[in-house]
């Protein structure tokens, strides 16, 4: 059985001397240390050996199978560094060549909107607010001024969370659950939280509120159901239409233009009195009328009023004390606007064709 073991030791190391690539170097560990080998034959056949002669023969088979497994490791590294070396001598790298354009990540359009607007809102004075995506409906509607089962509500179809299981409808419930429809609840959070500071005597505020909003709409080229949107709010003693129509100016021109000319409208929201809509010149037409005007050579960008007194109280500011100005606008609005983009929907499509764009 020795001799055996030394027959077989020297026949492997024999035959590995004249391997010189991976592929036979993988047969010759087969055939030589792997299951079936002669090597593993002689533990296998342990059985048949007496008492004396296991500890000898098992020791020297030991010898043997470290032997071998020792020299496939030496020649398995002489193999990969011979790999090695050949490939650097025959293939060649030719520097002067072009590489290959790496695709860098973007901010998506929407969120480099978002970016600017409050970059701008930032320079004029307002402080950054986040508030909730999901609301009760007490703060998306009810403190707003929208109480319950009034008309106004149905301007913003809603997705509802929750309703209240004892009646269960999901509509102008102090405790349904909603998506907000709108980023205006964001007001009464703000203030209260400034009111509860000095509820005698609560400071001014200035913030600009951004988040996405969701609605319940038919998906079309003008309505999604979700968008960005930036609400401003500033609340103070001695607050004035005109501070509201000179911050909205000021905005308008360091976003479109020293040029651009705005306009404001008459219109109704419930959490504002008097309430105002604003348009911006045509950019495409310059005014003088086009399909994207509509040929009225003007283009809506946001909505704006003064704070109602409701919404001053239901925030803790007394409105015989206290006055504010709030508008709210949508960076996906502005873009289509500026970029002449006609459908909504490219926003949230994923169409790398038009992300790539911005």
């Amino acid at each position: 059985m020795l001799d055996k073991l030394n027959e077989i030791k020297k026949a492997a190391l024999e035959s590995l001397s004249f391997i010189n690539d991976q592929a036979a170097l993988e047969v010759w560990r087969v055939a030589n240390v792997g299951r079936s080998s002669p090597l593993m034959q002689v533990f296998a056949e342990f059985g048949k050996l007496s008492k004396e002669q296991r500890p000898v023969i098992g020791a020297a088979a030991n010898r043997v199978k470290v032997a071998l497994e020792s020299a496939l490791e030496v020649k398995a590294q002489a193999v990969k560094n011979a790999a090695l070396a050949k490939s650097l001598e025959e293939e060649k790298l030719d520097v002067t060549l072009p590489g290959r354009i790496v695709n860098i990540g973007r901010l998506h359009p929407s969120t480099q909107q978002l970016r600017h607007v409050l970059f701008i809102l930032a320079e004029m004075g307002f402080q950054v607010y986040t508030s909730r995506e999901v609301e009760t409906d007490e703060y998306n509607f009810q403190l707003l001024n929208f109480p319950p089962h009034h008309p106004a509500r149905d301007m913003q179809d809603s997705f509802y969370i929750e309703a209240d299981p004892s009646t269960g409808s999901g509509r102008s419930e102090d405790n349904s659950i909603l998506m907000r429809t709108h980023t205006s609840p964001g007001q009464i959070h703000a203030m209260r939280e400034a009111s509860a500071t000095n509820p005698q005597n609560p400071p001014p505020i200035r913030i600009a509120l951004p988040g996405m909003c969701f609605r319940y709409e038919q998906i079309t080229a003008r309505s999604e159901i979700q968008f960005n949107q930036v609400e401003g709010l500033a609340v103070g003693e001695g607050i004035t239409f005109a501070d509201l129509k000179g911050t909205l100016t000021d905005f308008v021109r360091r976003m479109f233009g020293a040029g651009a000319r705005l306009r404001f409208r008459a219109s109704y929201f419930p959490f504002t009195e008097p309430s105002a809509e604003v348009d911006v010149e045509c950019f495409v037409c310059g005014g003088v009328g086009c399909q994207v005007c509509k040929n009225s050579g003007w283009l809506e960008i946001l909505g704006c009023g003064m704070v109602h007194p409701t919404v001053l109280q239901n925030g803790g500011y007394d409105p015989r004390r206290y006055t504010g100005f709030a508008f709210g606008m949508g960076p996906e609005r502005q873009l289509m606007l500026k970029n002449k983009i006609n459908d909504i929907r490219y926003f949230w499509g994923n169409d790398v064709r038009f992300l790539e764009q911005f």
